[in-house]
Protein backbone atom coordinates (compact mmCIF):
# COMPACT_ATOMS: atom_id res chain seq x y z
CA UNK A 1 0.00 0.00 0.00
CA UNK A 2 1.51 3.03 -1.42
CA UNK A 3 0.32 6.17 -0.87
CA UNK A 4 1.34 10.07 -0.01
CA UNK A 5 -1.67 12.29 0.45
CA UNK A 6 -1.75 15.79 -1.32
CA UNK A 7 -1.26 18.51 0.97
CA UNK A 8 -3.80 20.01 2.66
CA UNK A 9 -4.16 21.54 6.30
CA UNK A 10 -4.66 19.35 8.88
CA UNK A 11 -4.59 20.44 12.33
CA UNK A 12 -2.13 18.55 14.71
CA UNK A 13 -0.21 18.40 17.77
CA UNK A 14 3.30 17.69 18.20
CA UNK A 15 4.10 15.50 20.98
CA UNK A 16 7.62 14.86 22.59
CA UNK A 17 9.12 13.49 25.63
CA UNK A 18 6.31 12.77 28.32
CA UNK A 19 3.92 14.37 26.36
CA UNK A 20 3.39 10.84 24.59
CA UNK A 21 2.27 9.83 28.57
CA UNK A 22 0.10 12.41 28.37
CA UNK A 23 -1.66 12.66 24.95
CA UNK A 24 -1.29 9.01 23.79
CA UNK A 25 -1.23 6.44 26.57
CA UNK A 26 -3.92 8.33 28.77
CA UNK A 27 -7.31 9.05 26.24
CA UNK A 28 -6.78 4.69 25.66
CA UNK A 29 -8.10 4.72 29.43
CA UNK A 30 -11.64 6.54 27.96
CA UNK A 31 -11.73 4.72 24.51
CA UNK A 32 -15.39 3.62 23.87
CA UNK A 33 -14.86 1.14 20.66
CA UNK A 34 -11.52 0.35 19.91
CA UNK A 35 -8.25 0.70 20.54
CA UNK A 36 -5.57 -0.08 17.63
CA UNK A 37 -1.55 -0.32 18.42
CA UNK A 38 1.17 -0.85 15.98
CA UNK A 39 4.67 -1.10 17.66
CA UNK A 40 8.06 -2.62 16.51
CA UNK A 41 8.70 -2.96 19.88
CA UNK A 42 6.41 -4.79 22.55
CA UNK A 43 6.88 -4.03 26.12
CA UNK A 44 5.19 -4.19 29.63
CA UNK A 45 4.13 -0.86 30.24
CA UNK A 46 3.28 0.29 33.73
CA UNK A 47 0.50 3.42 34.14
CA UNK A 48 -0.34 5.61 36.70
CA UNK A 49 -3.46 4.08 38.66
CA UNK A 50 -5.77 6.91 39.11
CA UNK A 51 -7.91 4.87 41.75
CA UNK A 52 -4.85 5.65 43.94
CA UNK A 53 -4.75 9.31 45.06
CA UNK A 54 -3.66 11.38 47.81
CA UNK A 55 -5.01 10.73 51.13
CA UNK A 56 -6.94 7.67 50.19
CA UNK A 57 -6.00 4.32 51.76
CA UNK A 58 -3.73 2.27 49.39
CA UNK A 59 -5.04 -1.68 48.74
CA UNK A 60 -2.22 -3.45 50.54
CA UNK A 61 0.44 -4.82 47.81
CA UNK A 62 -0.36 -1.85 45.38
CA UNK A 63 1.32 1.27 44.64
CA UNK A 64 0.65 4.35 42.70
CA UNK A 65 0.93 2.03 39.31
CA UNK A 66 -0.61 -0.64 37.81
CA UNK A 67 -0.67 -2.62 34.31
CA UNK A 68 -1.72 -0.97 31.12
CA UNK A 69 -2.81 -4.85 30.83
CA UNK A 70 -5.25 -4.30 33.73
CA UNK A 71 -6.43 -1.15 31.72
CA UNK A 72 -6.55 -3.50 29.15
CA UNK A 73 -8.10 -6.24 30.75
CA UNK A 74 -11.15 -3.57 31.96
CA UNK A 75 -11.80 -2.37 28.27
CA UNK A 76 -12.20 -5.71 26.97
CA UNK A 77 -14.90 -6.45 29.70
CA UNK A 78 -16.70 -2.88 28.39
CA UNK A 79 -16.29 -4.02 24.72
CA UNK A 80 -13.61 -2.30 23.77
CA UNK A 81 -11.97 -3.80 20.39
CA UNK A 82 -8.63 -4.26 21.62
CA UNK A 83 -5.64 -4.89 18.78
CA UNK A 84 -1.61 -4.62 18.68
CA UNK A 85 0.46 -5.50 15.30
CA UNK A 86 3.86 -6.22 16.68
CA UNK A 87 7.36 -6.83 14.73
CA UNK A 88 8.52 -9.41 17.53
CA UNK A 89 7.75 -11.35 20.59
CA UNK A 90 6.70 -9.26 23.46
CA UNK A 91 9.22 -9.33 26.04
CA UNK A 92 8.83 -11.37 29.22
CA UNK A 93 6.75 -8.80 31.47
CA UNK A 94 4.44 -8.49 28.89
CA UNK A 95 3.55 -12.29 27.98
CA UNK A 96 3.96 -12.92 32.24
CA UNK A 97 1.70 -9.90 33.00
CA UNK A 98 -0.85 -10.86 30.13
CA UNK A 99 -1.05 -14.54 31.18
CA UNK A 100 -3.10 -12.90 34.77
CA UNK A 101 -5.49 -11.49 32.20
CA UNK A 102 -7.59 -14.57 31.00
CA UNK A 103 -10.32 -12.10 29.43
CA UNK A 104 -7.35 -10.82 27.47
CA UNK A 105 -5.55 -14.07 26.47
CA UNK A 106 -9.14 -15.54 25.64
CA UNK A 107 -9.43 -13.17 22.40
CA UNK A 108 -10.17 -9.81 24.56
CA UNK A 109 -6.86 -8.53 23.37
CA UNK A 110 -5.66 -9.37 19.52
CA UNK A 111 -2.31 -9.76 19.09
CA UNK A 112 -0.76 -9.98 15.37
CA UNK A 113 3.11 -10.40 14.45
CA UNK A 114 4.90 -9.47 11.46
CA UNK A 115 8.44 -8.99 11.70
CA UNK A 116 8.07 -5.98 8.91
CA UNK A 117 5.86 -3.86 11.36
CA UNK A 118 7.95 -0.28 12.07
CA UNK A 119 5.24 1.98 12.29
CA UNK A 120 4.06 3.71 15.65
CA UNK A 121 0.65 4.55 15.70
CA UNK A 122 -1.87 4.29 18.28
CA UNK A 123 -5.37 5.01 16.80
CA UNK A 124 -8.86 5.75 19.60
CA UNK A 125 -12.01 5.21 18.87
CA UNK A 126 -11.17 5.67 15.15
CA UNK A 127 -11.39 9.44 16.29
CA UNK A 128 -7.54 9.89 18.10
CA UNK A 129 -4.60 9.09 15.58
CA UNK A 130 -0.75 9.00 17.54
CA UNK A 131 2.17 8.82 14.49
CA UNK A 132 5.55 9.17 15.90
CA UNK A 133 8.52 7.12 16.53
CA UNK A 134 7.60 5.84 19.93
CA UNK A 135 7.31 1.97 20.70
CA UNK A 136 5.04 0.55 23.03
CA UNK A 137 7.33 0.68 25.79
CA UNK A 138 7.56 2.93 28.73
CA UNK A 139 10.62 4.91 27.67
CA UNK A 140 9.45 5.05 24.39
CA UNK A 141 6.01 6.74 25.79
CA UNK A 142 7.50 8.64 28.20
CA UNK A 143 6.20 6.78 31.41
CA UNK A 144 9.91 6.62 32.62
CA UNK A 145 11.65 9.20 34.30
CA UNK A 146 13.10 11.76 33.10
CA UNK A 147 16.49 11.35 32.70
CA UNK A 148 15.29 7.32 31.39
CA UNK A 149 12.92 8.47 28.54
CA UNK A 150 13.86 7.65 24.69
CA UNK A 151 14.26 11.37 22.80
CA UNK A 152 10.87 10.85 20.75
CA UNK A 153 8.77 13.02 18.11
CA UNK A 154 5.15 12.37 16.92
CA UNK A 155 2.08 13.97 16.31
CA UNK A 156 -1.86 13.81 17.40
CA UNK A 157 -4.46 14.28 15.31
CA UNK A 158 -7.85 13.85 14.55
CA UNK A 159 -7.76 14.45 11.01
CA UNK A 160 -10.22 12.35 9.24
CA UNK A 161 -8.18 11.60 6.05
CA UNK A 162 -5.10 11.01 8.34
CA UNK A 163 -6.78 8.07 10.61
CA UNK A 164 -8.62 6.69 7.78
CA UNK A 165 -5.68 6.08 5.71
CA UNK A 166 -3.41 4.65 8.67
CA UNK A 167 -6.43 2.51 9.61
CA UNK A 168 -6.17 1.21 5.95
CA UNK A 169 -2.33 0.64 6.29
CA UNK A 170 -3.29 -1.08 9.90
CA UNK A 171 -6.25 -3.00 8.13
CA UNK A 172 -4.04 -4.03 5.08
CA UNK A 173 -0.98 -5.27 7.39
CA UNK A 174 -3.32 -7.23 9.84
CA UNK A 175 -5.57 -8.88 7.32
CA UNK A 176 -2.07 -10.38 6.02
CA UNK A 177 -3.10 -8.85 2.93
CA UNK A 178 1.26 -8.22 2.26
CA UNK A 179 2.10 -11.35 3.30
CA UNK A 180 1.86 -13.62 0.15
CA UNK A 181 4.31 -11.85 -1.37
CA UNK A 182 6.73 -10.60 1.63
CA UNK A 183 10.18 -11.65 1.03
CA UNK A 184 10.36 -12.70 4.45
CA UNK A 185 7.67 -15.45 4.78
CA UNK A 186 10.46 -17.88 4.91
CA UNK A 187 11.27 -16.40 8.51
CA UNK A 188 8.10 -15.14 9.79
CA UNK A 189 6.93 -17.45 12.28
CA UNK A 190 3.34 -17.25 11.78
CA UNK A 191 2.47 -15.42 8.12
CA UNK A 192 -0.98 -13.43 8.46
CA UNK A 193 -2.00 -14.29 4.91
Amino acid sequence: MDFVLPKRPVQVSLVSGKGHYDEVVRPIEEAKRSVWIATANLKELMVEDPRVRPGRRRAYGRGSYRSVLEVFDELAERGVELRILHASLPSRPFRDELEKHPRLWKGGLELRMCPRVHMKTVIVDGAKLYLGSANWTGAGLGAKGEHRRNFELGIMTDDEAFIDETQGLYEHVWRGKACSSCKLRAECEAPLG
